[in-house]
């Protein structure tokens, strides 16, 4: 599986139009977007879209976001673009938000879990969006990692999850936002707010108003969007979510033990510490790659501090909530 450094604020155009002609081609081109790491395919092949979901272990009630260069190549894809979409895409696109709107026919049901509903992203990672270029394709790219698994915030991440199953590996450095990217829907008649992410709640609503939040689904039945499985993000050993002031207590149980805590010294008893930043957005942007290096140093267990209950904090409190979950 070939991994190909790219400078990712100028791509050399030769890369981009050899990694292009493998997506035109139907392979997986696993790529960095500014939230994580992305497998991506032509999302108008189904054949290329079934490789996705064979290589994740994905379920097929489970969506994927389709990411494009701009409004245009999005309104192509949709059968209605509202005022709204323009307003979001005016002041967070190229950005990490997903928007939800009815599809026309040429979007396959396979990208959509059959939904009537496509999800359309804008990238602002310049590798990203000089692929979309080259392709002149949209593609469809869910996180480069295992069904369930802790998403990619480097190339070495998507390298250990994916093994040799995507054809190429684009390696633009670290993602600089960390965590997936916030998800409204806007194909009803109200606008919902399906996903947290790397736009805050308060950002958003500054522009849709309250935002209504949606009914949990059943097991099996399709998502509007990606990320509402319960267990997801997760680690390979258990995870626990402690309250501060509670770590010494929680320190039983299997080993090795890591700990991710505010704190820049651990209690005793921890074989392995990670000290995190007390700024939400930095806190996000490391949080994947600290359970990914606990992970690969083998803890059965990791303590995670709880982080504070401010809403800048709701996306990580979401993605540790779904990380602990059995």
């Amino acid at each position: 599986m070939p991994i190909i450094v790219v400078d990712p604020e100028q791509p050399d155009p030769s890369v981009m139009q050899a990694a292009a002609a493998r997506i035109v081609a139907g392979e997986l081109v696993a790529f960095p977007t500014e939230t994580v790491y992305g497998l991506g395919a032509a999302a108008m092949n189904p054949g290329a879209i079934a490789k996705i979901y064979a290589t994740k272990g994905r379920p097929s009630y489970n969506p994927l976001i389709v990411h494009v260069l701009d409004v245009a190549a999005a309104q192509a894809l949709v059968e209605d673009w509202p005022r709204l979409a323009t307003e979001l895409a005016d002041r967070f696109w190229p950005g990490p938000l997903t928007i939800v709107l009815r599809k026309r026919p040429v979007v396959p049901d396979l990208v959509t879990a059959g939904l009537p509903s496509v999800a359309l992203r804008a990238p602002a990672h310049g590798v990203a969006r000089a692929l979309l270029e080259a392709a002149g394709v949209p593609i469809a790219a869910p996180s480069a990692n295992r069904f369930q698994g802790i998403s990619p915030t480097s190339a070495a991440h998507v390298a250990r999850s994916l093994g040799p199953d995507a054809a190429l590996i684009l390696d633009g450095g670290p993602t600089r936002v960390g965590i997936e990217s916030t998800v409204v829907d806007l194909s009803g008649a109200q606008p919902v707010l399906l996903r947290l992410g790397g736009v805050p709640v308060d950002e958003l609503e500054d522009v849709t108003g309250v935002l209504a939040r949606p009914a949990a689904p059943r097991e099996g039945q399709p998502r509007t969007s990606p990320g509402l499985v319960g267990r997801h993000y997760a680690p390979s050993g258990e995870l626990v979510v402690v309250k501060t002031g509670r770590l010494s207590s929680a320190l039983s149980g299997a080993r090795p033990l890591g700990l991710i805590s505010f704190a820049e010294q651990p209690p005793p008893g921890v074989d392995h510490h990670l000290s995190m930043p007390a700024d939400p957005r930095e806190y996000g942007r490391l949080l994947y790659a600290a359970l990914h290096t606990l992970d690969e140093l083998g803890c059965a267990r990791i303590l995670v501090e709880a982080v504070p209950q401010q809403r800048a904090w709701a996306a990580i409190r979401d993605r540790l909530a779904r990380s602990a979950a059995s």
